[in-house]
Protein backbone atom coordinates (compact mmCIF):
# COMPACT_ATOMS: atom_id res chain seq x y z
CA UNK A 1 0.00 0.00 0.00
CA UNK A 2 1.21 3.41 -1.03
CA UNK A 3 -1.65 5.59 1.04
CA UNK A 4 -1.49 6.75 4.34
CA UNK A 5 -2.86 5.39 7.30
CA UNK A 6 -4.72 8.97 7.47
CA UNK A 7 -6.55 8.11 4.30
CA UNK A 8 -7.27 4.82 5.58
CA UNK A 9 -8.80 5.61 8.81
CA UNK A 10 -11.14 8.80 6.84
CA UNK A 11 -12.16 6.87 4.47
CA UNK A 12 -13.46 3.95 6.89
CA UNK A 13 -14.45 6.30 9.13
CA UNK A 14 -17.03 8.02 6.45
CA UNK A 15 -18.16 4.14 5.42
CA UNK A 16 -19.33 3.58 8.81
CA UNK A 17 -20.88 7.07 9.28
CA UNK A 18 -22.73 6.53 6.04
CA UNK A 19 -24.49 2.89 7.30
CA UNK A 20 -24.87 4.16 10.85
CA UNK A 21 -26.74 6.95 9.79
CA UNK A 22 -28.84 4.78 7.84
CA UNK A 23 -27.46 6.77 4.01
CA UNK A 24 -26.78 2.88 2.78
CA UNK A 25 -28.33 -0.66 3.61
CA UNK A 26 -26.66 -4.39 2.91
CA UNK A 27 -23.86 -3.31 0.35
CA UNK A 28 -25.03 -0.32 -1.06
CA UNK A 29 -22.77 2.76 -1.25
CA UNK A 30 -19.05 3.48 -2.19
CA UNK A 31 -16.41 5.68 -0.95
CA UNK A 32 -13.12 6.92 -3.08
CA UNK A 33 -10.24 9.82 -2.53
CA UNK A 34 -7.99 11.12 -4.75
CA UNK A 35 -4.16 10.32 -3.70
CA UNK A 36 -1.00 12.23 -3.80
CA UNK A 37 0.50 10.41 -6.05
CA UNK A 38 -2.70 10.77 -8.96
CA UNK A 39 -4.40 7.10 -8.42
CA UNK A 40 -7.27 6.74 -6.42
CA UNK A 41 -8.12 5.03 -2.91
CA UNK A 42 -11.89 3.30 -3.20
CA UNK A 43 -14.18 0.63 -1.43
CA UNK A 44 -14.28 -2.66 -2.81
CA UNK A 45 -17.51 -3.80 -4.35
CA UNK A 46 -20.06 -5.89 -2.25
CA UNK A 47 -18.75 -4.46 1.56
CA UNK A 48 -21.43 -3.44 3.74
CA UNK A 49 -20.37 0.42 4.90
CA UNK A 50 -20.92 -0.59 8.38
CA UNK A 51 -18.10 -3.16 8.22
CA UNK A 52 -15.13 -1.93 6.22
CA UNK A 53 -11.76 -2.05 7.50
CA UNK A 54 -8.49 -1.26 5.95
CA UNK A 55 -8.27 -4.85 3.62
CA UNK A 56 -11.33 -3.79 2.19
CA UNK A 57 -10.01 -0.71 0.32
CA UNK A 58 -8.44 -1.07 -3.20
CA UNK A 59 -5.78 1.76 -5.04
CA UNK A 60 -6.76 2.20 -9.01
CA UNK A 61 -5.06 3.91 -11.55
CA UNK A 62 -6.34 7.11 -13.19
CA UNK A 63 -8.78 4.46 -15.68
CA UNK A 64 -9.57 2.01 -12.56
CA UNK A 65 -7.19 -0.56 -12.72
CA UNK A 66 -6.12 -2.06 -9.32
CA UNK A 67 -3.23 -1.42 -8.26
CA UNK A 68 -1.85 -3.10 -5.37
CA UNK A 69 -4.74 -5.50 -4.86
CA UNK A 70 -6.61 -8.37 -5.64
CA UNK A 71 -9.76 -7.25 -5.09
CA UNK A 72 -12.62 -6.09 -7.45
CA UNK A 73 -13.18 -1.86 -6.50
CA UNK A 74 -17.05 -1.13 -6.70
CA UNK A 75 -18.60 -1.22 -9.53
CA UNK A 76 -19.71 2.43 -9.13
CA UNK A 77 -16.00 3.25 -9.94
CA UNK A 78 -16.86 4.79 -13.32
CA UNK A 79 -18.88 7.51 -11.86
CA UNK A 80 -15.91 8.86 -9.34
CA UNK A 81 -13.46 8.74 -11.68
CA UNK A 82 -15.53 10.79 -14.25
CA UNK A 83 -16.40 13.41 -11.20
CA UNK A 84 -12.54 13.38 -10.94
CA UNK A 85 -11.50 13.81 -14.48
CA UNK A 86 -13.97 16.89 -14.95
CA UNK A 87 -12.92 18.77 -11.08
CA UNK A 88 -9.15 19.00 -10.50
CA UNK A 89 -10.31 21.00 -7.08
CA UNK A 90 -12.15 17.62 -5.98
CA UNK A 91 -10.41 14.82 -3.89
CA UNK A 92 -13.18 12.98 -2.50
CA UNK A 93 -16.71 11.12 -3.52
CA UNK A 94 -19.33 9.90 -2.18
CA UNK A 95 -22.30 7.90 -3.43
CA UNK A 96 -25.60 6.60 -1.06
CA UNK A 97 -29.07 5.99 -0.50
CA UNK A 98 -30.33 8.36 2.23
CA UNK A 99 -34.03 7.82 2.28
CA UNK A 100 -35.37 11.03 2.21
CA UNK A 101 -33.23 12.73 -0.97
CA UNK A 102 -33.29 9.42 -2.50
CA UNK A 103 -37.46 9.90 -2.50
CA UNK A 104 -37.12 12.89 -4.16
CA UNK A 105 -34.88 11.47 -6.78
CA UNK A 106 -36.99 8.63 -7.17
CA UNK A 107 -40.21 10.86 -7.66
CA UNK A 108 -37.64 13.13 -9.89
CA UNK A 109 -38.00 15.88 -7.89
CA UNK A 110 -34.72 18.18 -7.63
CA UNK A 111 -33.82 20.23 -4.44
CA UNK A 112 -33.43 23.18 -6.51
CA UNK A 113 -35.52 25.91 -4.15
CA UNK A 114 -34.44 28.70 -2.88
CA UNK A 115 -35.41 27.29 0.91
CA UNK A 116 -32.50 27.37 2.87
CA UNK A 117 -29.79 29.75 3.52
CA UNK A 118 -27.00 26.94 4.42
CA UNK A 119 -27.74 25.31 1.36
CA UNK A 120 -27.82 28.17 -0.87
CA UNK A 121 -24.62 28.77 0.59
CA UNK A 122 -22.66 25.85 0.84
CA UNK A 123 -24.30 23.98 -1.89
CA UNK A 124 -26.32 26.03 -4.46
CA UNK A 125 -29.23 24.16 -6.17
CA UNK A 126 -29.42 20.38 -6.04
CA UNK A 127 -29.88 19.27 -9.69
CA UNK A 128 -31.13 15.76 -10.74
CA UNK A 129 -29.43 14.23 -13.31
CA UNK A 130 -31.28 11.65 -15.98
CA UNK A 131 -31.98 8.12 -14.91
CA UNK A 132 -29.10 5.97 -15.97
CA UNK A 133 -28.25 2.08 -15.41
CA UNK A 134 -26.34 1.61 -12.40
CA UNK A 135 -22.55 1.09 -13.08
CA UNK A 136 -22.69 1.71 -16.89
CA UNK A 137 -21.46 4.80 -18.75
CA UNK A 138 -24.86 6.05 -19.14
CA UNK A 139 -24.08 7.62 -15.38
CA UNK A 140 -21.50 10.21 -16.57
CA UNK A 141 -23.77 11.17 -19.11
CA UNK A 142 -26.49 12.39 -17.37
CA UNK A 143 -23.69 13.97 -14.63
CA UNK A 144 -22.38 15.97 -17.31
CA UNK A 145 -24.64 18.99 -17.77
CA UNK A 146 -24.29 19.38 -13.75
CA UNK A 147 -20.59 18.64 -12.67
CA UNK A 148 -18.79 21.39 -13.10
CA UNK A 149 -21.17 23.69 -11.24
CA UNK A 150 -22.40 21.65 -8.38
CA UNK A 151 -21.32 19.94 -5.75
CA UNK A 152 -24.31 17.48 -4.77
CA UNK A 153 -26.16 15.77 -7.50
CA UNK A 154 -29.77 13.67 -6.86
CA UNK A 155 -29.31 10.63 -9.20
CA UNK A 156 -32.89 9.37 -10.77
CA UNK A 157 -34.37 6.67 -9.22
CA UNK A 158 -30.79 5.44 -7.30
CA UNK A 159 -29.53 8.15 -5.25
CA UNK A 160 -27.29 11.36 -4.18
CA UNK A 161 -23.78 11.44 -5.51
CA UNK A 162 -21.77 14.56 -3.27
CA UNK A 163 -17.83 15.28 -3.31
CA UNK A 164 -15.42 17.69 -2.61
CA UNK A 165 -12.27 19.16 -1.13
CA UNK A 166 -11.46 16.09 1.20
CA UNK A 167 -13.67 13.17 2.41
CA UNK A 168 -15.17 14.94 5.57
CA UNK A 169 -15.80 18.02 3.18
CA UNK A 170 -17.71 15.05 0.36
CA UNK A 171 -19.42 13.33 3.47
CA UNK A 172 -21.30 16.53 5.07
CA UNK A 173 -22.52 17.48 1.99
CA UNK A 174 -24.07 14.19 1.88
CA UNK A 175 -25.59 14.77 5.39
CA UNK A 176 -26.84 18.22 4.20
CA UNK A 177 -28.70 16.79 1.31
CA UNK A 178 -30.40 14.37 3.41
CA UNK A 179 -31.33 17.21 5.98
CA UNK A 180 -32.38 19.38 3.16
CA UNK A 181 -34.72 16.75 1.28
CA UNK A 182 -36.25 15.51 4.98
CA UNK A 183 -37.05 19.43 5.67
CA UNK A 184 -38.43 19.95 2.17
CA UNK A 185 -40.76 16.58 2.58
CA UNK A 186 -42.00 18.12 6.08
CA UNK A 187 -42.63 21.26 4.86
CA UNK A 188 -45.04 20.12 1.97
CA UNK A 189 -46.54 17.73 4.71
CA UNK A 190 -47.57 21.31 6.50
CA UNK A 191 -49.08 22.61 3.51
CA UNK A 192 -45.73 23.60 1.26
CA UNK A 193 -42.46 25.32 1.56
CA UNK A 194 -42.64 28.96 1.12
CA UNK A 195 -39.19 30.15 -1.44
CA UNK A 196 -37.14 32.74 -0.08
CA UNK A 197 -37.32 35.80 -2.26
CA UNK A 198 -34.97 37.00 -4.71
CA UNK A 199 -34.44 40.42 -2.39
CA UNK A 200 -33.66 37.43 0.21
CA UNK A 201 -31.17 35.61 -2.04
CA UNK A 202 -29.21 38.81 -2.64
CA UNK A 203 -28.85 39.56 1.23
CA UNK A 204 -27.77 35.90 2.06
CA UNK A 205 -24.97 36.87 -0.91
CA UNK A 206 -23.85 40.25 0.44
CA UNK A 207 -23.37 38.89 4.42
CA UNK A 208 -21.63 35.32 2.71
CA UNK A 209 -19.07 37.52 0.92
CA UNK A 210 -18.40 39.50 3.85
CA UNK A 211 -18.47 37.19 6.41
CA UNK A 212 -17.40 34.33 5.20
CA UNK A 213 -15.32 35.03 2.32
CA UNK A 214 -18.12 32.87 0.11
CA UNK A 215 -19.34 33.65 -3.08
CA UNK A 216 -22.12 30.96 -4.36
CA UNK A 217 -22.36 33.13 -7.90
CA UNK A 218 -20.02 29.74 -9.38
CA UNK A 219 -22.62 27.42 -8.36
CA UNK A 220 -26.52 26.82 -10.05
CA UNK A 221 -28.91 28.99 -8.86
CA UNK A 222 -31.58 28.27 -6.79
CA UNK A 223 -34.89 28.67 -7.69
CA UNK A 224 -36.21 32.17 -5.97
CA UNK A 225 -39.86 33.06 -5.26
CA UNK A 226 -41.92 36.20 -5.18
CA UNK A 227 -41.83 38.74 -2.58
CA UNK A 228 -44.61 37.53 -0.86
CA UNK A 229 -42.89 34.21 0.06
CA UNK A 230 -45.94 32.14 -2.16
CA UNK A 231 -45.56 28.16 -1.36
CA UNK A 232 -44.15 26.54 -4.87
CA UNK A 233 -46.78 23.63 -4.79
CA UNK A 234 -50.54 24.71 -3.92
CA UNK A 235 -52.06 23.81 -0.46
CA UNK A 236 -54.28 21.22 -0.53
CA UNK A 237 -58.21 22.13 0.74
CA UNK A 238 -59.28 20.23 3.86
CA UNK A 239 -61.16 18.24 2.05
CA UNK A 240 -58.70 17.22 -0.06
CA UNK A 241 -56.74 15.44 3.01
CA UNK A 242 -59.58 13.91 3.80
CA UNK A 243 -59.84 12.22 0.68
CA UNK A 244 -55.72 11.41 0.48
CA UNK A 245 -56.52 10.08 4.41
CA UNK A 246 -59.72 7.77 3.29
CA UNK A 247 -57.50 6.32 0.58
CA UNK A 248 -54.62 5.58 2.55
CA UNK A 249 -56.54 4.17 5.06
CA UNK A 250 -58.64 1.62 2.31
CA UNK A 251 -54.74 0.70 0.85
CA UNK A 252 -56.38 2.75 -2.32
Amino acid sequence: MNYSKENISLLIDICHRLYSKGFVTATDGNVSARLGNGNFLTTRTAINKGMVTAEDLVEVDKEGKPITSHLTPSTELGMHLYIYSQRPDVNAVVHAHPPYATGFATARQPLTECLFPEVIVGLGAIPLAEYSTPSTEEVARSLKPYVKKADAILLANHGVVTYGKDLYDAYFKMEKVEHAAHITFVARMLGGERLLSPEDIEKLRAISQQSYGKDFSSKIACESGDVTGESSIPTPTDEEIRELVKRMLSGG
